[in-house]
Parts: C-alpha cells; sequence; structure tokens
C-alpha cells in the first residue's frame, strides 16, 4: 500500500504549553494551530491552560482572553461576536464552525482549533469587509446617470466577492449576470469609488478584475 506524508514545510510540530490557571481551578485546554509564513519554520499547535470558570462561554471568549492575558502574538478575525458577520470562521474539534456560537462545553477534552481548511481567504477579505454604506456608488458619475442599468461600484464589489472565491460553484451564471454594455462596462474607471470607500477598499480594481475574467473567458 502506498503511504504519502505532508512535505515537511506543512507537517504539524508540536508547540508550547503555556498556564494561566491557579491550583484548584477548572482548569481548560486549547490547542490552537500557529504559522507565520514569513518564517521557513514548520507550523505548529501551541496549548493553553485557562481557568474555565473565569473565561466566557464561548470559545471566541477563550481566544479573547489568551490574547488579552497569556500570548499577545496569537491573531484571529472577529467583528460582532453575535454569530452575523461570519469573521470568526474556523475548525474546532474538527468541524468548520463560528467560534462566537460554539460554546466550550460542547467540546470534550482539550479544545482544538485549526483556520479553515482550502478557503483562499486572502482572496476575499477584502471585498468582504465591505459595510454596504453606498459611499462608493453615490461618489460614481456613471452610478448618478445610469443609476437604473448600471450596477454601481458596491454591487460590483459584491460579484467579484463571489465570483474570487475558489469555493464558488456559479462562477459562469455569475459571470453571465455581469456581461452587459451598461451593468458592467458603464465604469469608466474615475476612482471616486475608491477614493470615497471609508474602509479603504478598491471597487474600481474589482470591476477591472471582473473585466479582465470575461475577456480572459472570450479567448
Amino acid at each position: 500500500m502506498a503511504e504519502f506524508r505532508l512535505p515537511k514545510a506543512s507537517r504539524v510540530r508540536p508547540g508550547i504549553l503555556r498556564r494561566a490557571v491557579k491550583h484548584d481551578t477548572r482548569v481548560r485546554r486549547f490547542s490552537i494551530y500557529r504559522y507565520d509564513p514569513e518564517t521557513s519554520r514548520q507550523p505548529r499547535l501551541d496549548t493553553y491552560e485557562l481557568d474555565a470558570d473565569t473565561c466566557g462561554p464561548m470559545v471566541l471568549d477563550a481566544l479573547i482572553k489568551i490574547k488579552n492575558e497569556v500570548d499577545p502574538t496569537l491573531t484571529f478575525r472577529r467583528s460582532c461576536r453575535e454569530g452575523i458577520c461570519g469573521s470568526c470562521a474556523m475548525n474546532i474539534d474538527g468541524t468548520n464552525t463560528l467560534a462566537c456560537t460554539k460554546f466550550c462545553d460542547d467540546v470534550k477534552g482539550d479544545v482544538r482549533i485549526y483556520p479553515l481548511p482550502s478557503a483562499d481567504q486572502k482572496q476575499i477579505d477584502r471585498p468582504s469587509a465591505c459595510i454596504l454604506c453606498a459611499c462608493c456608488s453615490t461618489s460614481c458619475p456613471s452610478y448618478w446617470w445610469n443609476s437604473d442599468r448600471y450596477l454601481g461600484p458596491a454591487a460590483l464589489l459584491a460579484a467579484y466577492r463571489w465570483i474570487t472565491d475558489s469555493r464558488d460553484e456559479a462562477t459562469g451564471e455569475r459571470l453571465d449576470a455581469i456581461e452587459d454594455s451598461f451593468r458592467l462596462y458603464r465604469c469608466h474607471t474615475i476612482m471616486n469609488c475608491t477614493e470615497a470607500c471609508p474602509k479603504d477598499l478598491n471597487p474600481a480594481k474589482a470591476i477591472a478584475a471582473l473585466k479582465r475574467l470575461l475577456l480572459e473567458r472570450r479567448l
């Protein structure tokens, strides 16, 4: 039988153990995947011990406590803490879920935390940060003149977020929906949308990427 092993750089090695507990406390262990892509070191699993009675009930509460009180180098994404934004999605105890809605007590034994598998998160991080304020669309002259037919930068940025997602299975249909002389191509790259965005996003760049994808599809 053939035996396959991950490349050495991808094998997770044991990390360090950090304790933040006193005697006679209810100890919970959290084993967290750590990796710095700017170094050549292998990823590792660092283990943290917390007093469960001084920590909130959710896994996100434990992560925040670890970052604030034990290890400030720990990095993770979070926002609403209400199960709405999806920022704190991660693999917990072998299941992809939200850290803000996952109870620590739902996990037996050590709580093992990994990033989501097989998701090219960097591709969608910035487009996903749109807060739908409409500052970009209302700053766009093309949208002023053709709001009934031109989708506008906010809608096109949202379209790009899904089209660039490697998990999406409707890319063709999404490109079909925007391939139109007004819906997409009424953008003249004036860049007002990018200048106006309060989140420092770049709708103009996303629109240019959509045009490039449509051109490549024709070739």
